[in-house]
């Protein structure tokens, strides 16, 4: 009697993929897709023009536009910054590089808040940093730039983490190789380097980004929260619990998780086409 191989997945040598799909299906079942399946139910009880209502009102739209913009603007500044920083831990020996490598994972390990504080200190008008920037005109905290600031110091890890492996493994040798056959710095970094590691750099701005959206901790205190000016989504939500709207807190959740999955799904769609394409 022959046995029947499903024919969506490669074959392997290794044993209990039955049994071991079934337990991430159900695993991840528990943990992502039943709580946001809350959501759309929660959502459909509303009725679609109280839905609209709330989750596409002046005031949402505008907190979606300062959340959504903001961890744009800080995922490109860290996957340019990221990859500098991945770049001198990767490539040179120094003095305390140990200690630098750990200070990139600081903003794993800090709480947000702690961050949002600390940030709020540096970049507020009478704030060590602030103070120097304020006669001249330039407003950090209690801005969108606070917030972007914010959203990169704890989006700059995910970056630097992601272009770090591969920048290791591809090693000297291909450098040198490309030097032997006359290219000079430019040309090896543009031809050769980049496109090595632009896969991983561009999973470490999707992370960063993700990371960005959905961000409350470092930001409610830098951004000053207020309504139509620099009040991001996630306190919108909170807002909305506050004052005992769950519809409302519903709806806008139902919104940035639409979107967000969106934004993702097509930066994985455009990295998987490029994958293709080269043949990976």
């Amino acid at each position: 009697m022959t046995t029947r191989k499903a024919f969506w997945r490669a074959p392997s040598v290794l044993p209990g993929f039955g049994l071991t799909f079934g337990f991430t299906l159900a695993w991840l079942s528990l943990i992502v897709l039943i709580p946001l399946s809350m959501l759309f139910i929660k959502s459909a009880g509303m009725g679609w023009q109280a839905f609209v209502d709330v989750g596409f009102s002046d005031r949402a739209l505008t907190a979606y536009r300062l959340s959504f913009g903001t961890a744009l603007a800080a995922a490109f500044v860290n996957a340019v910054f990221g990859l500098l920083v991945a770049w001198v831990l990767v490539r040179y020996a120094f003095p305390g590089k140990r200690v630098i490598s750990a200070l990139v994972d600081l903003p794993f390990a800090l709480p947000t808040a702690v961050a949002g504080i600390a940030l709020t200190a540096l970049y507020a008008p009478s704030g060590w940093v602030g103070q120097y920037l304020d006669p001249l005109g330039i407003k950090v905290a209690f801005t969108p730039i606070g917030i972007t600031v914010a959203l990169i110091f704890i989006g700059l890890p995910f970056v630097v983490r992601s272009v770090e492996p591969v920048l290791a493994d591809l090693g000297k040798d291909v450098e040198e190789a490309a030097a032997t056959l006359g290219a000079n710095r430019a040309q090896t970094f543009a031809r050769v380097i980049f496109p090595a590691i632009l896969p991983a750099l561009f999973t470490g701005f999707a992370l960063a980004f993700a990371r960005g959206v959905g961000e409350y901790g470092s930001v409610i205190f830098i951004s000053g929260n207020m309504p139509g000016r620099t009040e991001i989504a996630p306190l919108l939500i909170v807002t909305q619990l506050e004052q005992y709207n769950y519809d409302g807190a519903t709806a806008i959740a139902m919104v940035m998780m639409l979107v967000s999955f969106a934004v993702l799904f097509t930066l994985n769609a455009v990295q998987s086409i490029r994958r293709r394409r080269l043949g990976a």
